[in-house]
């Protein structure tokens, strides 16, 4: 039986609630860095202005972002997350991938490191339809998931290291590839890595 997004969200918020201050205690790779200069880089050649953070943790990159004069609005599904959000300066909700409430074409970027995979294969595509719809036409998104397999749990990961463990969905390249086409134009992509762990780094567009 396929999972359900709302059978692991609860414990997705448990997990990301208990472990927010360890996490946010935590530097970042060169490697994350670059990529995060790199969507900025192509931010700023698009003239973007405003830009959603969805699952934004304890915000570290959000405030990379606002750093560089941009507007941002960061969600998460961890109250504790969406409080250090709140302490840095930034604007933040609680909100999950399936319910972003925003008015329609409301921001030029969207930012998502390592969130979408936690959505289950079967409801993948209703929320990149959602961030879809919040983003202006031609709008660039950032979509950043460890995968290169083709797993899906039907159950809490048993080697997380968060309490309750979380539930992952990791995918093949073509698989993400596929599942982006369906609403977004690829812009780039390219692996971090080798092998079932490597992290896949996608820049998307909305379609004019």
């Amino acid at each position: 039986m396929s999972v359900r997004y709302d059978e692991v969200i609860d414990a997705l918020r448990r997990a990301y609630n208990g472990g927010a201050r360890r996490r946010d205690a935590g530097g970042k790779p060169p490697w994350k860095m670059a990529e995060r200069e790199t969507f900025l880089g192509r931010l700023k050649d698009q003239r973007c202005s405003r830009l959603l953070e969805v699952g934004a943790g304890a915000g570290q990159d959000s405030v990379y972002f606002q750093e560089n004069d941009f507007e941002v609005v960061a969600v998460d599904l961890s109250p504790a997350m969406v409080a250090l959000c709140r302490e840095k300066g930034i604007e933040a909700h609680v909100m999950d991938l399936l319910s972003l409430d925003f008015a329609p074409g409301s921001f030029d970027a969207v930012y998502a490191l390592n969130c979408l995979l936690h959505v289950p294969n079967n409801e993948l595509p209703a929320a990149m339809d959602a961030i879809r719809t919040l983003m202006r036409p031609g709008g660039l998104f950032f979509l950043g998931v460890y995968g290169g397999g083709d797993l899906e749990g039907e159950g809490p990961y048993e080697g997380d290291d968060h309490d309750p463990p979380r539930f992952f969905s990791f995918r093949s390249d073509a698989q993400l590839q596929e599942y982006a086409r369906r609403s977004f134009e690829i812009v780039d992509f390219h692996a971090v890595g080798s092998g079932a762990a490597r992290f896949q780094s996608l820049t998307l567009r909305r379609p004019e």
